[in-house]
């Protein structure tokens, strides 16, 4: 027998996210015929009440996906229980480890990360961490590297480094796999996948939305430690890393950790050239008037919404090419994407008349649609005496060349990443050494900000930043990434 744990199991993350993966899982036939998931959470409730409000959110995810079965949930149901706990307590834990009972258990601690140092601790003297089980955790664990290694080492005394799952959802992402397979796969691109070919790249993670109610975790950690710590420098690392010698979790985590050790760190005498903090004030988001960071928080705040950077990778494949991220909240568009923008071409056998020559662009996008594509410069059609140039968008995605096929659903990315967890297969997963080499570069971005000079930059809300995001590319003659080009 085989079981999942989901501490907190009534919250958000489990509700939205967890539960309603595990239902397509059973939708499609993929998960273990004797896996039980129990929900573990501190509400006193009935299983029959803790049921009934897991369907109703997996019902409106799953029939607005057009996903929904009776036979389908009425097999995740059988395998749904549910406990009442203080997960921090080995004593209130120990009934669950009945409820368990023997097999592989796998936690998922979808609480708060200031809890896991103390409910590893009381896992393991309540029996939940013995050698063939393991725990999931939620990233970002800690604020910084000092806060990460002190909750890292209390697990390290509960688990070995083989059963910890660090997670991050991104690399979940059916399109995220794929630059791999892209990479990796084809003879076509590794060859140009260096600073001979590539000119720069740039990462967005752009949000709509605010902070709203979520200000006290925000608050503490800013969008510098919230998006780029984890998620940014993942996507930077795919697309950094050298090639692994194989698809074993350890030979892709070694190449990350190597791309993370060769960033360049950032100084304070740099941080002005190469860095931008912003935070939002009021404005306009998706046609509504919303209010700034410091009205939604109730007092005046030095929290950056938004956070702007260039880094090098300085290895013989990256010298010379910046890596531009940028990620905030109250930005024009829900959008995230990496650009691997090409060098011009060296001479150009066609003049101005015949159409502006653009660069190629290779644009992998991951919200709000999942895309890869191309731009290449092609013929106008037509007869003219002069051939006329224009640019065209290459889509490399599934089913484009296909238009009668019907594109499969698009997974949530805890699907794969759960899948993985209960088979024990952490390469997408995140190892303890490429979460202290992220803290390290993101602490050095952290203490060069120090000072006066460095507080957040406004920017009106429903725009893409200070104008110094701008200016951290016009500077070096590049412009971020437009859909309007």
């Amino acid at each position: 027998m085989a079981a999942l744990v989901l501490f907190g199991g009534g919250g958000d993350l489990a509700l939205r996210m967890l539960l309603p993966s595990l239902y397509y899982l059973e939708h499609d036939g993929l998960l273990p015929d004797d896996l039980k998931i129990i929900g573990a959470a501190r509400s006193e409730e009935s299983r029959e009440d803790y049921v009934a409000r897991v369907r109703q959110s997996v019902e409106s995810k799953a029939r607005a996906d057009d996903a929904w079965s009776d036979a389908a949930w009425a097999k995740l149901e059988a395998r749904l229980d549910y406990l009442a706990v203080d997960a921090t307590s080995a004593e209130s834990l120990k009934p669950l480890k009945d409820k368990v009972g023997p097999g592989t258990c796998t936690s998922f601690l979808a609480v708060s990360p200031s809890l896991y140092a103390r409910i590893v601790t009381a896992m393991r003297a309540a029996g939940l961490a013995e050698a063939d089980d393991r725990v999931v955790l939620e990233k970002p664990v800690g604020r910084d590297l000092e806060t990460f290694r002190e909750i890292d080492d209390a697990v390290a005394d509960a688990f070995s480094e083989q059963q910890v799952f660090r997670i991050d959802h991104y690399l979940g992402k059916e399109t995220v796999q794929n630059l791999i397979a892209l990479r990796f796969g084809n003879t076509i691109f590794e060859p140009l996948w260096n600073n001979l070919s590539i000119d720069h790249v740039q990462i967005t993670v752009g949000e709509t939305v605010g902070v709203g109610d979520r200000w006290p975790y925000y608050d503490e950690y800013g969008a510098l430690r919230d998006m780029l710590q984890n998620h940014m420098l993942q996507l930077l690392c795919l697309v950094a890393m050298e090639p692994p010698s194989d698809l074993e979790p350890d030979s892709v985590r070694n190449e990350k950790v190597k791309v993370l050790r060769s960033l360049r760190p950032i100084t304070h005498d740099e941080a002005e050239r190469v860095t931008v903090r912003g935070q939002y004030v009021a404005g306009t988001s998706e046609g509504q008037l919303v209010k700034g960071y410091d009205e939604e928080r109730g007092l005046d705040s030095d929290t950056e919404t938004f956070v702007a950077i260039r880094a090098d990778i300085d290895n013989w494949r990256w010298a010379g090419v910046p890596f531009f991220m940028r990620t905030g909240k109250r930005l024009p568009e829900k959008r995230t994407e990496i650009v691997i923008q090409f060098k011009a071409l060296p001479h150009s056998i066609f003049d101005n008349d015949r159409g502006q020559v653009t660069a190629n662009r290779l644009v992998i996008e991951l919200q709000p649609e999942e895309d890869i594509s191309l731009s290449v410069m092609n013929k106008k059609p037509g007869l003219d005496q002069r051939m006329q140039l224009q640019p065209i968008q290459m889509s490399l995605s599934w089913g484009q060349n296909d238009k009668s096929a019907k594109p499969p659903r698009r997974r949530i990315a805890y699907e794969r990443l759960l899948l993985d967890a209960l088979a024990g297969d952490s390469t997408l997963f995140v190892r303890r050494d490429e979460a202290e080499q992220a803290w390290k570069w993101v602490d050095q971005v952290s203490e060069a900000w120090e000072g006066a000079a460095f507080k957040p930059k406004d920017y009106v809300a429903g725009t893409w930043g200070p104008p110094e995001a701008d200016l951290l590319l016009d500077r070096t003659g590049r412009r971020w990434n437009s859909r309007d080009v």
